[in-house]
């Protein structure tokens, strides 16, 4: 028999419940249990960044959290950016008006990470956006087109 911990946390607005394993990860949660499969599973080592989530309004990689670490908490994934059905968040716009993807795998990772990276402050040159940015590879290798739409989009909420 497996050790279940009563964890309660909100994921993108919604009120969860449910009794986890101590080792599960939260990426595992989001996509296994909760069917958000925006979220990526890269490297489950915490090095790629595809996992990228905010909890509590900061960027985390979720490979690395065990979930039980978000009881009473609020996460954001990439399903919780913008309304369904609605227009895309600005980000996300930027990242298809700049081609900044190829794949797309890593995508939901880069723009989770871009919002936290104008939202701390540290999208004011290009120098500061790509250190910020660093921990989200791509192997595609879209980083021109990233870093222009982390830069137009943080221009913008300044402007």
């Amino acid at each position: 028999m497996t050790f279940q911990v009563a964890t309660a946390f909100t994921v993108n607005g919604r009120a969860v419940r449910m009794d986890v394993d101590p080792r599960e990860s939260l990426l595992d949660v989001v996509r296994e249990r909760l069917g958000l499969s925006g979220t990526k599973k890269g490297c489950d080592h915490g090095q790629c960044g595809a996992c990228t989530v905010h909890l509590d309004g900061r960027r985390i990689v979720s490979c690395l959290l065990p979930a039980v670490q978000a009881n009473g908490r609020a996460v954001t994934t990439i399903e919780g950016v913008s309304d369904p059905g609605g227009p895309l968040h600005p980000l996300q716009q930027a990242f298809i008006d700049h081609d900044a993807l190829q794949c797309g795998y890593c995508t939901p990772g880069q723009v989770m990470s871009g919002l936290a990276c104008i939202a701390e402050g540290h999208a004011g040159d290009d120098d500061e956006i790509r250190e910020y940015m660093s921990g989200n590879l791509c192997r595609c290798g879209a980083y021109p087109g990233i870093l222009e739409a982390v830069r137009e989009t943080a221009i913008r909420w300044e402007g």
